[in-house]
Order: C-alpha cells, then structure tokens, then sequence
C-alpha cells in the first residue's frame, strides 16, 4: 500500500510539474547554442576577478590589456588570486604611448610579466598586508606594502577600494605597479 501511495504521489507531481507553463517556458529557453541552446544568466552568484574588472568603467585598459596578453582564461579559473587592478587614471599616467605599444603582438611577453606583477596567488585581504613586509607577485619579483594616513601600498600604488569575488580578492589601485 506504502509503495502504491509513493507511485501515485510521484505520478501527481510529475504531472502537475509538466503542465507548468513557467517551467515550460524556461526549459525551452535552457537549449545549448551549437545545439540551440540559450545559456541562463546568473545576476545571483558572485563575479571572479575577470568580470568584476569587466564591469568596471573605471578598468576598461587593464581589461583590454589582460585579454591582449591572452589572461582571461588564466584569471578566470579557480584562483584563488588577489589582483591589484590599477584604473584607467593609473595607466594614464604612465608616458604618452606606453600602452598602446604594451598592446602590440610583438609586445605580448613584456605586457604578460607586468600584469603579472598585479597578481599573488592566493588571497590578501588588505588587513593582512602589513606595514614594512614584502610580498612576492606572480611574476617572481616582489612589492613593499606601506602603511599611511590609514592608507594601504603596494609600491607607490594606493588602494582605494577592494572587491571580493568568487575566486580571489580584486584591490583596485591609483597606480602602475612596475616591477623594480
């Protein structure tokens, strides 16, 4: 009796789900594009580094620059990954021309190594950068974190903000970190 009761039950709400207009319409709209269907956007879920610096209006060159040297991929992946992302301010203060020379093919190599001196692997929330230490970046070469006026730098770059996301921290920054 148990197991006809269960078979019944299922039976009614498997049917009642079928004739659901909403969930008709929404498996519809759910077909893979090379197979038609439509990918689901997810306004609900935490953004990685990459899409928070791609939603950003005040980090269009550093976008243009990681995906000239081919590092979305790389920056999209788990992480985690603690980004410094400098604003376009920060690179409008390098010399006139730099970065349209950084986004040249032949370039890809030079631009790749500075942007890597914006990453650490791993996650550095800004209280645990301490005042004086040094913190070695993705490209081998490290950064002295300074303390002033309630203020964090990284170099001569201050951070003016910090973002969380789903694999890493993004800490925007005033300026160019270069590597010394």
């Amino acid at each position: 009796m148990k197991t006809i009761s269960l078979l019944i039950f299922t039976l009614l709400f498997l049917t009642a789900g079928c004739g659901n207009e909403q969930t008709k319409n929404t498996s519809e709209k759910q077909t893979n594009k090379s197979a038609g269907i439509t990918p689901t956007k997810d306004e609900v879920s935490q953004k990685d580094v990459v899409d928070i610096a791609i939603g950003s209006k005040d980090h269009t060159t550093l976008v243009t620059a990681v995906k000239a040297a081919d590092l979305v991929t790389s920056l999209k992946n788990a992480g985690p990954f603690t980004v410094f992302a400098p604003v376009n301010a920060a690179f409008d203060k390098l010399p006139k021309g730099t970065v349209d020379d950084l986004l040249k093919p032949e370039n890809k190599s030079k631009l790749t190594n500075i942007l890597y001196h914006h990453v650490i692997v791993g996650v550095m929330k800004e209280d645990m950068l301490q005042d004086g230490s040094d913190v070695t970046m993705f490209d081998g070469k490290t950064v002295k974190i300074s303390k002033k006026d309630g203020a964090t730098y990284i170099d001569d770059a201050k951070i003016v903000a910090s973002v969380a996301a789903s694999n890493g921290i993004v800490h925007v920054i005033d300026a160019v970190i270069l590597a010394k």
